[in-house]
């Protein structure tokens, strides 16, 4: 886009310029970030002044910078620079609000270059006069005329979309949950943060010694919890699973054991949670700046998997991300091309569980492949490659080839890209919130919500 601006001998009494923009909860944490201005009142999670309302009133000083904007980038435009600056406030502005800001030149000094301008900013909703005031500038005194230049873009990195999730979960009833082996701070003080956010209540199952050792360290009493005390890790995981076969769990979670500890007990045929698909591992993605959570699946229990395991890995992360209120969930079945190329096995499988799909044998989602991991999250590279599919650049359910792919998939979002990733396994009866060590608090909380959810919608539990 080419710009121009305005030199001092160009302007005239009465030229005018003006500029929308919408006011969005990131550009209050942008602007607390940069101005260093943390008040409460601005942020749209905080309520500022105690009266039980998040605020989100937008900076006075963010919304005179809307002037300084018009004045620097149209008029009079690039070279600009501030003499004085006078605001008058009339009104409030709030995140979510859209602006307009408007300057009219009102006066010219050919001795010293200076030009005043009318400023003013409205809510164009209702009209809404929220600042009015007079700015004095030194005007360009050279014409110039350029490309509009990309200047390095930001994202927030907040998570939205965990955040979300525990304001859905938090009013459902408390799923009672085993949670196996919890013996150090992590596991134990992630099963206890659940249970005080209402999410969990746990039934602690292992080392008796140990956890009440830990919940010392952590400055926790256990008073009210049921703990099992078996203290080998095997058995604490039969113990676990057999609480869920008892009818006095509904889910099970892993603290700090293997998790081959874990799922062998659970897969058992005769005493485990088998519910007739395979055990398959969902990483609930909160990528920032990504609108919607994205699920990565299966990178953490099936190696290499073939068609009909793919089938159940497709079908069960259609299901948890139906629990997570995505009312069509879309599918993109992953290769490292977007054609079928008989040499390349994952495209083949990734044709197949399409055209399955299309046949009512994957039900809930819809689901097309093979997509390239671009293709399949961004629409401009979706249409560069002429993909026409409702798929395609919209995927909120990624199915990888295999668990290489996947692992390596999900931690790079992770430790690159600064997401958070909640971890669930389906296809047991009930379901199975299986955490790494390293993973943080929000992403401990964020597992258990995701599995109220799910046990919520299966159920038909409501808050």
């Amino acid at each position: 886009m080419l710009i121009e601006n305005k030199t001092f001998d160009e302007l005239a009494i009465g030229d005018t310029a003006e500029l929308k923009r919408l006011c969005t909860p990131d550009d209050m944490i942008v602007f607390a970030n940069v101005s260093g201005n943390h008040n409460p009142m601005h942020l749209a999670d905080r309520d500022g002044d105690g009266d039980g309302v998040n605020e989100a009133v937008a900076p006075g000083m963010f919304v005179g910078s809307m002037v300084s904007a018009v004045l620097g980038n149209i008029l009079p435009g690039a070279g600009t620079l501030y003499r004085s600056q006078h605001f008058d406030f009339h009104a409030r502005a709030h995140a979510g609000e859209e602006l307009l800001s408007r300057v009219t030149v009102t006066g010219k000094d050919p001795a010293t270059g200076c030009v005043t301008l009318a400023t003013e900013i409205r809510r164009p909703a209702d009209d809404t006069l929220i600042l009015s005031g007079e700015a004095r500038v030194y005007a360009p005194k050279v014409k110039i005329h350029r490309n509009a230049q990309d200047i390095p873009g930001l994202i927030v990195q907040r998570h939205r979309h965990f955040e979300r999730l525990l304001e859905l979960a938090e009013p459902l009833p408390a799923l009672k949950t085993a949670v196996v082996c919890p013996e150090e701070p992590n596991s134990l003080g992630g099963a206890l943060l659940a249970r005080r956010r209402t999410l969990i209540e746990p039934i602690l199952v292992g080392n008796a010694v140990k956890i009440a050792a830990t919940a010392a360290e952590l400055g926790e009493t256990l008073e009210g919890i049921e703990v099992i005390d078996i203290p080998e890790h095997r058995a604490a995981a039969v113990r676990g699973i057999a609480l869920v076969n008892e009818g006095r769990a509904q889910a099970l979670m892993k603290g700090h054991l293997h998790t081959d500890d874990l799922l062998r007990p659970a897969l058992d045929r005769a005493t485990g949670l088998r519910a007739g698909r395979r055990f398959t591992h969902i990483f609930v993605m909160d990528v920032p700046g990504l609108s919607h959570p994205l699920l990565v699946t299966d990178a953490a229990i099936n190696i290499a998997p073939d068609l009909k395991t793919k089938m159940d890995i497709c079908q069960n992360a259609i299901d948890l991300a139906l629990s997570l209120g995505i009312a069509e969930p879309k599918v993109g079945v992953l290769s490292a091309v977007e054609t079928v190329n008989p040499d390349i096995p994952s495209s083949l499988d990734a044709a197949l569980l399409s055209k399955m799909a299309d046949r009512g044998q994957i039900t809930g989602g819809l689901v097309d492949g093979p997509l390239a991991m671009d293709n399949a999250v961004d629409l401009g590279a979706a249409r560069t490659k002429g993909i026409t599919s409702p798929v395609a650049g919209r995927a909120e359910v990624l199915v990888v080839p295999n668990l290489d792919a996947g692992n390596m998939l999900a931690k790079q979002l992770t430790y690159i890209s600064h997401a958070e990733g909640a971890g669930l396994v389906l296809g047991a009866r009930v379901p199975i919130i299986l955490n790494s060590r390293a993973d943080d608090d929000m992403a401990r909380l964020a597992s258990c919500a995701v599995a109220a959810l799910h046990d919520a919608r299966i159920s038909g539990k409501s808050a």
